[in-house]
């Protein structure tokens, strides 16, 4: 095949604007480990694991073709193209920090009404919210808890936060990060009772149910759905407490009352802790996703798309840290 005259024999220079958003994603780390020639570096500014980085430039160097990094005795060095992608992203990345810098400066003031799904607000959303006071001090946020069920009506809210399937008509929709679920309970909950190897143990002890799991779910639908999926559904599940906010379902497996249907965005910090333990290996996809929705021409407003845009990053930070 002929070559146009005038095209360079080597890899080409990706155009960030032409990549994906995951690659967009790894651009960014990619940037912040060549600008300081450390992973252990990038990962503390990026508040993730130098692991993740180190998976993160691995999965950019496949999706590019060639290699990024030298690992030296002495450190990390950019190879050739390494450097020349370095050079590309840091000029497209240092114009939007300066196109932020520049809407911080007027725009970033006023109220901006946010609601989203109570146990979302309560267990993730609400405990980050310092940060975003921090970076926006000037933004007064008016967040308001709703249910899956209430409907979403343009006019009443800027941003929303929920869990559904991603269709919603009239408005525009980001998605967050997808939801799986598992069995959670206090450690302490095994003493005097038969351990819990598998599905079959659960009958020897008592379930904690959310009701409002999602958009038209019954009341042990979480439980019913989980254990289908790990092909284990002939477990009687209708018994037991039930709650009508994961988060309270998530309170009471904490107070030891029994064993509890997880979600993994909402249980981070009580496994980390171990404050609960999740007995079984399997997790299951549940199909729902958090999303952003807001009316179309929302994101015009700079203030407005700051908020946004800091939720998909922080939605992003913990996506890095669990890979």
């Amino acid at each position: 095949m002929l070559t146009p005259p005038g095209t360079p024999s080597g890899p080409t220079t990706p155009n960030p604007r032409h990549l994906n958003g995951q690659t967009h994603s790894w651009l960014q780390v990619f940037a912040c480990a060549a600008r300081h020639a450390s992973f252990t570096r990038a990962a503390e500014e990026l508040h993730v694991t130098t692991g993740a980085v180190s998976q993160q430039i691995k999965q950019l160097e496949e999706r590019l073709g060639f290699k990024l990094f030298l690992r030296r005795s002495r450190g990390l060095e950019l190879t050739g193209e390494g450097a020349r992608l370095a050079r590309v992203v840091e000029q497209s990345y240092g114009a939007v920090g300066l196109e932020v810098k520049r809407l911080r400066s007027g725009l970033m003031s006023g109220v901006l009404r946010l609601r989203s799904v109570p146990s979302f607000l309560s267990k993730w959303l609400a405990p980050r919210l310092p940060r975003l006071q921090a970076r926006f001090p000037d933004i007064e946020l008016h967040v308001r808890a709703e249910d899956s069920d209430s409907p979403l009506r343009e006019g009443d809210f800027e941003l929303a936060v929920d869990l559904n399937d991603g269709h919603y008509p009239g408005m525009q929709v980001t998605e967050l990060m997808e939801e799986e679920i598992f069995p959670v309970c206090h450690p302490g909950l095994m003493r005097g009772r038969p351990p819990l190897r598998n599905a079959a143990d659960l009958a020897w002890y008592p379930l904690l149910h959310d009701v409002t799991a999602w958009r038209g779910s019954h009341d042990h639908a979480e439980w019913e759905f989980y254990l289908a999926s790990i092909g284990a559904p002939g477990v009687n599940v209708q018994r037991g407490y039930t709650f009508n906010r994961n988060h309270l379902s998530m309170e009471a497996a904490i107070a030891g009352m029994g064993v509890a249907m997880a979600r993994r965005t909402l249980i981070t910090s009580e496994l980390t802790s171990g404050t609960l333990i999740a007995p079984f290996a399997e997790r299951v996809l549940t199909g729902k996703r958090y999303v952003i929705v807001h009316p179309h021409g929302t994101l015009d407003d700079g203030r407005i798309q700051a908020v946004h845009d800091w939720i998909v990053e922080e939605a992003e930070r913990d996506r890095l840290r669990q890979s």
